[in-house]
């Protein structure tokens, strides 16, 4: 073979190789990243706005909410829990917000403060301006847009559920607490470790003076709960039942009663027969948010801090049972 032929075949198999990885390389360029917004509003919280949108997201689609834990930030737990991914396999977009250090030295948000919790005010009202703005840029579905945490994040789902219940079509609080917890047991820490002592109508109570003369509809709730969560005990899983169902009109015995990837989960419907709210009780879990790495389609999330890999994605979960995918 001569020099010649040898060129024009190397170039030949160049150009394959060329043809062959140049569209993932351009696929790779496209992808979308977790952004910062500013100017979103008067935000009296003093909170960060970032946000995930799928490149060529259309408008008319849901947006989730996602709110992290304690110790960390917007991109990470977007990351870790699957919610990213999860916007970009079905379609929609994130909006993530993130504590400051001049709130809370440990990045936590403040479920706790009777100035962040309350309709109009703090950080409750700061995370409410950034579902309109995103609403607003992004063309989204009013009518479709979900709220979710973990931890310090899940005890601000439930704030958003109850001084915001118009915005939200429902929530989903991973190891979080009840809204008004921490006044209710007098102490954010007692809340935690030991729970509160009230009764279904108490606990629902408070949620509806977090809106008053709201007649409704009020979001549905689902919880997911480590079994062995010393940090956030499992009590306070069944005081959110007790709230939500209270709230929405149920009673507290579970309608069904069954397993998912083998964990306890149960129903409790409404009067409609509608799930008011739904609990998993991840056994032997300590405190995160339960994910399942991997490429099926059941699976997503990375394993972290607090982010603990039990074959069960709560994002994926809450996800579907949305109707997001």
């Amino acid at each position: 073979m001569t020099s010649s032929h040898i060129r024009t075949r190397a170039a030949t198999v160049l150009l394959a190789l060329l043809a062959f990885f140049l569209p993932a390389v351009t696929h790779a360029s496209a992808a979308a990243s977790v952004q910062e917004v500013t100017g979103f509003g008067a935000n009296p919280g003093a909170l960060k706005m970032f946000r995930y949108v799928p490149a060529g997201l259309p408008s008319g689609r849901p947006v989730v909410v996602a709110l992290h834990g304690c110790t960390q930030n917007a991109a990470g737990y977007g990351t870790g829990s699957g919610w990213t991914e999860l916007a970009d396999r079905w379609g929609f977009s994130v909006v993530l917000p993130q504590q400051s250090a001049g709130n809370n030295l440990n990045a936590c948000f403040d479920w706790f403060q009777s100035g962040d919790i309350e309709r109009g005010q703090g950080e409750a009202a700061s995370i409410a301006q950034m579902v309109d703005k995103q609403l607003a840029d992004a063309g989204g579905d009013a009518s479709r847009v979900y709220v979710t945490g973990l931890s310090a994040g899940g005890g601000m789902t439930s704030v958003m559920m109850a001084a915001y219940p118009e915005k939200f079509a429902a929530g989903g609080v991973v190891a979080g607490l009840p809204y008004g917890c921490a006044q209710a047991a007098a102490s954010p820490y007692v809340c935690m470790y030991v729970g509160a002592t009230q009764t279904p109508k108490q606990w629902g109570d408070r949620v509806r003076a977090a809106r008053p003369g709201y007649a409704g509809p009020w979001p549905r709730l689902t919880v997911f709960q480590g079994s062995a969560d010393y940090t956030v005990k499992p009590v306070n899983m069944s005081d959110l039942m007790k709230q939500w169902t209270d709230v929405r009109g149920a009673d507290q015995v579970a309608d069904t009663s069954d397993t998912v990837a083998g964990y306890p989960h149960q129903v409790f419907r409404d009067a409609s027969g509608a799930a008011a709210v739904e609990t998993y009780s991840i056994t032997g879990m300590g405190h995160g948010q339960p994910v399942d790495p991997g490429s099926g389609a059941a699976q997503c999330g990375t394993a972290g801090a607090y982010v603990l890999d039990v074959n069960l994605c709560a994002a994926q979960v809450l996800g579907h049972s949305w109707g997001l995918g």
